[in-house]
């Protein structure tokens, strides 16, 4: 589905990404980790096409994304949920809800994807009403979720979902995510949050300096020692 061959990015003159390979197949959970400064949300911005390569090649459902826009990805069906949340905060749940379906493609869909992210975060549906700036983090960040699904992704990439939250909001989440897969979403995972991504990932990729270190299943990755030693502190 999405494919990267040999990634260049820099910021001013000064590299951030050197030669990354990544793939994501259709129907699978796959996981970028690495600490702050790695890479990862920048890996994110180009496949968005946020910010363009130096080199390299991004083929999406075998379209090269070279010369498009961010919003032309958008309309393939390749959408972000940016790290931060970044709701609309003096919107209502259901009023960031419907800004979420403003592409062709999806304002069709869009009372019946309220339901949908109505029956993934019933919170959402009890406060439909309520500014998104009066919530908690927790349930921002579900707002930020469900708005990226109203565009009807082919493709959700998630930038760092659990940051910041408690430790039993964090579980929920990547249930989610999980439950979100299994209804027909690809997603590509960036995250800090080591074990709970791996935990539900098919496959992973560990980036390291803008470097693609290491790759491999999300199980084999979370019992590999170079792993536990450097983000699982064992």
């Amino acid at each position: 589905m999405l494919r990267i061959e040999k990634l260049n990015f820099s910021y001013d003159g000064l590299q951030v990404l050197w030669d990354v390979d990544l793939q994501v197949n259709e129907g699978e959970i796959v996981t970028v980790l690495g600490s702050n400064g790695a890479g990862k949300s920048t890996t994110l911005s180009n496949i968005s096409r946020l910010v363009k390569p130096d080199s390299g090649k991004i083929t999406f459902l075998d379209r090269d994304l070279a010369g498009m826009e961010s919003h032309d990805v958008v309309e393939m069906g390749i959408i972000q949920v940016p790290e931060g949340r970044r709701i609309f905060p003096e919107l209502t749940v259901l009023e960031n809800l419907r800004m979420g379906s403003y592409i062709r493609n999806a304002r069709k869909w869009r009372e019946e994807n309220i339901e949908r992210v109505f029956d993934l975060f019933p919170r959402l549906r009890e406060r439909q009403k309520q500014l998104g700036g009066t919530m908690s983090g927790g349930e921002q960040q579900m707002l930020a979720i469900a708005r990226g699904l109203m565009a009807c992704p082919r493709l959700l990439l998630l930038d760092e979902p659990s940051l910041g939250l408690a430790p039993l909001l964090v579980k929920n989440i990547f249930d989610i995510i999980t439950e979100i897969n299994r209804q027909g979403v690809t997603i590509l995972l960036v995250e800090q949050n080591v074990y709970q991504s791996l935990r539900i990932a098919h496959r992973g990729y560990v980036l390291e300096t803008g470097r693609i270190v290491l790759t491999g299943k999300g199980e084999d990755l979370l019992n590999d020692d170079h792993v536990k030693k450097a983000f699982l502190g064992m």
